[in-house]
């Protein structure tokens, strides 16, 4: 079996990289040839855990291979999956310019039946958007060349994508003809063989099901970080709070951690995007308007949190910042709640020394010289006068408190994860503050 798949970013690349290592033939295409040349010659351009070796693995094997013609791509291929970026508009809405552009393509050089998948996250009523721009090409052509779209949303976490679509919770099809969905089960049918579901379901329904999906872990996220604000102002810990409610199976233990609000690129966008569609049809989605805002307010919490310790007056001062990736296990920083702190920060006539183990090379083309990148961590904590925690990576967890007593001008961090003990803190005279939980003070700052 052989597929295309257009977009070589987190979906298309994953996407297109697993798939070779169930034995399909795929082709990835690209228009950026620079990012084509890369990956012929052993270069991915992200950063997502084991997503290399089997790249390499794949390509090896010459199962998986990279183009900037489409045209060739779809040579004997029983689909074409679309996976391009749809940014959010002005308005919030996604844009689908990218989509209907492949779908035009695809329309000017369709020569035999094939399914056009649209993988990436698109609104409702986009496949028929897609299956219009085909057929208005074909139309052009004076060519009658059957074909089906398809609908399959993505589910896969940064950090985690390669083990979400090798092994996922679900696998969701929208289909609207037999022919399509034997095409979509021959391909699944690995992950159906190692007992992965797949849901069949009408187009529209799939495409709602990944929107709804993001915005209801979006409005956990959201919620745990009201919470949390309210703990605080009530002398409650939501640490323990958390685990009270954790512990409900109705409820579940999964993005109810409090935290800086969540980034990336899919939940802001996703959730903005579902918005519209419902402006658009008169509707008002009032919980998920609240959900966004709360998250608007939760990235500038930490900031408040600094500002008040020292009194209003950070001009001069110098703070250390662990973590720039809007979450662990991923360089991506596309709405990062550090750019917000760090914007803060900056305004407020600070300097800012930072590191993450990731996603330096990214910082560094977003911000350029505005502040300063650290070789390590411990080269971020020297002589400033406070610590700031932003993204929860493992090596932030256990550091060795002695040394970074010795480095800090003032003993003084700012957890924007929770990661550290507050009694642990107290014992080592360390002024703590984080989320939710009551802030533990020192003799030393």
């Amino acid at each position: 079996m052989k597929i295309s798949v257009v977009g070589t970013g987190y979906v298309g690349l994953v996407s297109g990289t697993c798939f070779a290592e169930t034995g399909v033939d795929v082709v990835c295409v690209d228009i950026d040839q620079s990012k084509i040349d890369k990956l012929n010659n052993g270069q991915i351009p992200i950063y997502e855990p084991g997503l290399k070796d089997i790249y390499l693995r794949n390509v090896e094997k010459g199962r998986l291979t990279f183009t900037t013609d489409i045209k060739s791509s779809l040579e004997d291929s029983d689909a074409i999956f679309i996976a391009v970026g749809t940014p959010p508009d002005e308005d919030g809405s996604a844009d689908l310019k990218y989509v209907i552009n492949v779908a035009r393509e695809v329309g000017r050089y369709l020569d035999h039946y094939m399914v056009v998948v649209t993988k990436s996250t698109v609104p409702v009523g986009t496949s028929s958007k897609v299956k219009k721009a085909i057929q208005e090409e074909l139309e052009l052509r004076g060519a009658d060349i059957p074909f089906d779209v398809a609908s399959n949303p993505e589910f896969l976490k940064e950090g985690n994508a390669v083990e979400d679509f090798l092994k996922p919770d679900r696998i969701v099809v929208g289909t609207e003809s037999p022919k399509a969905e034997k095409v979509m089960k021959r391909l699944y049918k690995p992950f159906l063989l190692n007992g992965h579901p797949i849901i069949f379901m009408d187009i529209l329904s799939s495409e709602m099901t990944k929107y709804t999906a993001n915005a209801m872990l979006a409005t956990k996220i959201s919620f745990m970080n009201d919470i949390a604000n309210l703990c605080e102002i009530v002398g409650a810990d939501v640490n323990f709070v958390r685990k009270g409610i954790g512990s409900d199976n109705r409820i579940g233990n999964k993005f109810i951690y409090p935290g800086t609000g969540y980034g990336g690129s899919c939940f802001p966008k996703d959730v903005q995007a579902l918005i519209r569609t419902a402006d658009e049809n008169q509707y008002s989605l009032d919980i998920l308007k609240a959900v966004e805002a709360v998250n608007y307010r939760q990235k500038s919490v930490l900031f408040s949190k600094i500002k008040n310790h020292f009194k209003g007056d950070l001009k001069g001062k110098k703070f250390g910042l662990w973590g720039l990736a809007f979450k662990p296990k991923t360089d991506d920083m596309r709405e990062a709640p550090a750019l917000v702190i760090i914007e803060h920060l900056l305004k407020a006539g600070a300097q800012v020394v930072a590191y993450d183990p990731v996603a330096m090379e990214e910082a560094k083309r977003i911000l350029g010289d505005k502040i300063t990148f650290a070789k390590d961590e411990y080269e971020a904590c020297i002589d400033v006068d406070a610590l700031i925690v932003v993204t929860e990576w493992s090596e932030f967890r256990i550091p060795n408190f002695k040394v970074l007593k010795k480095l800090l001008k003032n003993h003084v961090i700012f957890d924007g994860r929770n990661i550290y003990d507050p009694e642990e803190m107290k014992e080592l005279d360390i002024a703590y503050h984080s989320i939710g939980r009551k802030s533990i003070l020192n003799n030393g700052v």
